[in-house]
């Protein structure tokens, strides 16, 4: 499983790593523009992720945004269900506007800050990516 996690905070970035690590293949970027970038180039590679953990709060491009691009870029390229990356939001706002803001724009789970590891699992799990160990 490729993961990439996007976090502007490096020890909230290092706790996912430590979680997520052992699943396969982590790349961190640490704000929207970098994430976009990133996804991006992995996709031209020819090496997509399976999943994203995406912030929603982050300085200049926001994760709702990044949400937005991610898959404006999967449909130009026309990368279908169930072949699109999974995407989790990871935040600390826990409101009505947030979280279905996320789903609109088609996030496919969304956990509230601080992740706990059984409920990052149980959500990988629930999209059918299949972590090596765990």
């Amino acid at each position: 499983m490729k993961t990439l996690i996007v976090e502007d905070d490096l020890i909230s970035s290092k706790l996912m790593q430590v979680m997520l690590a052992t699943f396969g293949e982590c790349l961190c970027a640490f704000n929207g523009k970098e994430a976009i970038a990133v996804f991006q180039s992995e996709l031209e590679k020819g090496e997509p992720f399976d999943l994203i953990c995406l912030d929603i709060m982050m300085p200049g491009v926001g994760g709702q945004e990044v949400l937005t691009a991610i898959r404006a870029i999967e449909e130009y390229l026309k990368i279908l269900p169930p072949k699109t990356v999974k995407i989790i939001m990871t935040s600390a706002l826990n409101d009505k506007k947030n979280i279905l803001g996320a789903f609109t724009h088609q996030c496919e789970a969304y956990l509230v800050k601080p992740v706990e590891y059984e409920r990052l699992l149980e959500q990988i799990r629930f999209l059918g990516l299949s972590p090596v160990s765990g």
